[in-house]
């Protein structure tokens, strides 16, 4: 009577031996210790575990749950073979501003990274003060290569680790920005990461530089040499109590105290903020001179105020650096000063876009608040 292989059983043994990466030479070392398979027999019992030519990772029981197929459908050869997206070589370094000004943390930012240590950083700050542009300038400078997410409340582990997916009807692993950051020794920029729910926990372990192990392919990630984390946020991880971060959450408190460190962004002061502005003119090709540079000093002077207000409960609204750098675009397109702070005034209510234009034609009076805007100029 012929004698029944059974295929799994030899995986079994495989994969208690030798684990779930194995390669040819393994298999053939495996066949010389058991004579009761061939080479050429078990290798077909492996195809549905292959990633390339003689090699296999064996992870059954993750496919079946990934694939939703029996393991008799998977045996029977119904499901493709699992394969890993191949790397491409690329240059993960941001590219140098020339219009970026230092400011705030930035310094001991760039510090940290130079360090190579692993520690994890929390930058908070109100939008548009350059948070984000920090660290991508500082790893610019630095030469390090940067990867950002941008979390939302959606983004769970499947974004962040990595995941199967189906490409040209083969199930293919592919990892999410987190392992390439692991295993590039990069620096991972978790941008507004206050907007998250709890489904980033994943990160906990990632968060103490202890890696990660990948239990759908069964791997473990250790951390290259240089990886750091982070993280920057429009609050401290707390929420909004005042409506203006709406969708921002309270984060969980052993997720925040894995970060070592928080520094607080503040706007830059006008000093800065005025060469900020001059930079972008200068991208701009607009002539630092007479009526231009007055009309940096007012926009400068109108955000003191408008900020120092603000900090002191009067209004509702502020002036970010980002919306000044707006309205020089604006003002480089349509070369009218009034309308270009109108139209990037246009994003608050009424209320707050009178009293702020109103307050603008105060400090620069070469505008008049009565200049003849058609509504389709304002739009």
């Amino acid at each position: 009577m012929p004698r029944t292989i059974d295929g799994s059983v030899h995986i079994n043994r495989l994969k208690d031996s030798y684990g779930v990466n194995i390669d040819a030479e393994i298999v053939k070392e495996y066949c010389q210790n058991h004579e009761e398979i061939g080479y050429q027999t078990l290798t077909k019992y492996l195809n549905q575990y292959k990633i390339k030519r003689g090699h296999w990772r064996l992870t059954m029981d993750e496919m079946v749950k990934e694939s939703k197929l029996s393991p008799d459908q998977l045996r029977s050869g119904e499901r493709p073979h699992i394969q890993f997206v191949q790397k491409e070589e690329q240059n993960l370094v941001p590219s140098k501003d020339d219009t970026f000004v230092p400011f705030g943390g930035f310094t001991d930012v760039k510090k940290v990274l130079r360090s190579n240590q692993f520690y994890p950083v929390f930058i908070t700050g109100l939008s548009g003060n350059g948070k984000t542009f920090g660290v991508e300038q500082a790893c610019s400078q630095l030469g390090r290569e940067l990867i950002r997410v941008n979390i939302t409340v959606e983004t769970d582990e499947d974004d962040l680790i990595g995941g199967f997916r189906l490409v040209n009807g083969e199930t293919v692993w592919h990892n999410g920005p987190v392992i390439e950051a692991l295993e590039r020794g990069s620096i991972l920029l978790l941008d507004e990461i206050d907007l998250a729910s709890n489904k980033i926990l994943c990160l906990q372990s990632i968060l103490e530089g202890k890696g990660v192990f990948l239990k759908k392919i069964g791997q473990f990630v250790r951390p290259k040499d240089g990886f750091n984390i982070v993280a920057t946020a429009n609050t401290k991880g707390k929420g909004s109590d005042d409506g203006r971060f709406i969708g921002t959450n309270v984060l969980n408190e052993a997720f925040l105290e894995r970060f070592p460190i928080t520094f607080e962004q503040n706007y830059p002061s006008p000093v800065t903020e005025n060469k900020i502005l001059r930079k972008i003119c200068d991208q701009l090709n607009i002539p630092m001179t007479g009526d231009h540079e007055k009309f940096i000093v007012h926009l400068v002077d109108w955000a003191e105020i408008v900020r120092k207000t603000f900090n002191e409960g009067g209004i509702d609204e502020v002036i970010s650096t980002r919306r000044l750098v707006h309205i020089i675009r604006a003002y480089s397109i349509f070369g009218d000063k009034l309308k270009a702070v109108k139209i990037c005034l246009n994003r608050f209510d009424d209320e707050t876009k009178e009293s702020f234009l109103q307050l603008y034609t105060k400090l620069d009076d070469s505008v008049e608040i009565d200049a003849q805007i058609t509504p389709e100029d304002a739009k």
